[in-house]
């Protein structure tokens, strides 16, 4: 029996062509939409342009009709799903998907540093590779992966971490979960699992602020009003903040808006560790949730999927700390 793979095209570099002025443009249509690939024989492929768009264009909305479309995929018999998508905003959609999708039914997110007709264009390959993972049975239950240049990341964890570089995706403090070699699927780590959140709906306003020296209260006054549903800040080291922003981060707690916070460092995680004004100590007291082991961008996405749930209080303490 074969295995049914769902391919959802989303577009981004993979999809799109240099022009004559080594210009990088969007396609009419995605050149990987009707292309023959040579998988193997227990494999059927079946393709959807689900969207076309550079990836600073995606939203949670789209993310969220990705996740519906591969939850409704599963009810009809596939085996895994490959998405497409640009990098600019690849590891955003792969956590959201995560997030929301609780089948143990491989899903891998790829795509491409390279334009499809670029000298050593990686798009190709890189998908390629990504059906070859969503078809592995070694792939039951390892949750949403990016697959890039033969390592297999997961979505929990992987940045992206140069503007061109092919191997510019990687996994901070942790590592690959697998690789792909001479045609073989190898895991060689685990993660712990996390808990799914099957939303069917996406609140809005949920900010992002990064943390600087010398900042001064005014970007929080600015969020300060009844629209704002939460706010994630990317802080100082292991989770600081200067002290001219505290008054006015208690008015947001006493105003109901939930501050998530992590470190705007590459590596490590943020903790209370600091005991001094401005010190995470003293931010854990004031109510600031702690995000252990996201960056700025994934954990917003965490804290949406959350809200969106409708966890508040405790419950969303704990979702996020997970």
């Amino acid at each position: 029996m074969s295995k049914k793979i769902l391919i959802l095209h989303t577009g981004g570099t993979i999809s799109m062509s240099e022009d004559e002025n080594g210009k990088i443009k969007p396609n009419s249509q995605n050149p990987l939409a009707d292309l023959s690939l040579n998988v193997n024989d227990d494999v059927q492929l079946v393709t959807e342009e689900i969207f076309n768009l550079p990836s600073p264009h995606m939203t949670p909305e789209r993310m969220l009709q990705l996740s519906l479309r591969i939850r409704q995929a599963e009810a009809e018999g596939f085996f895994g799903a490959v998405v497409t998508h640009g990098t600019d905003t690849l590891e955003e959609t792969a956590l959201f998907l995560d997030l929301t999708i609780s089948s143990k039914m491989p899903v891998v997110v790829t795509g491409a540093m390279r334009s499809s007709n670029e000298i050593g264009s990686d798009g190709l390959y890189n998908f390629r590779t990504a059906i070859m993972v969503a078809s592995s049975n070694a792939s039951i239950g390892k949750g949403v992966v990016v697959v890039m240049n033969d390592e297999i990341h997961p979505a929990r964890y992987v940045t992206k971490t140069h503007t061109t570089n092919v191997a510019t995706f990687r996994t901070a403090t942790f590592g690959p979960i697998g690789v792909v070699s001479e045609g073989h699927v190898n895991y060689v780590q685990t993660i712990n699992p996390q808990q799914h959140l099957p939303i069917d709906h996406i609140i809005a306003n949920v900010y992002l602020v990064k943390a600087y020296a010398g900042m001064g209260p005014e970007i929080f006054q600015a969020l300060n009003k009844p629209s704002t549903n939460g706010i994630v800040i990317e802080a100082l080291g292991a989770g600081n903040m200067p002290p001219q922003t505290l008054p006015e981060l208690q008015k947001l707690l006493d105003n109901g808006i939930p501050l998530v916070l992590v470190s705007r460092c590459f590596n490590g995680i943020a903790e209370p560790v600091y005991d001094y004004q401005g010190g995470g100590v003293g931010l854990a007291k004031m109510g600031i949730i702690f995000c252990r082991g996201l960056n700025g961008q994934k954990a917003r996405i965490k804290l949406l999927v959350g809200l969106s749930a409708g966890l508040r209080g405790e419950q969303l303490k704990k979702y996020i700390n997970k």
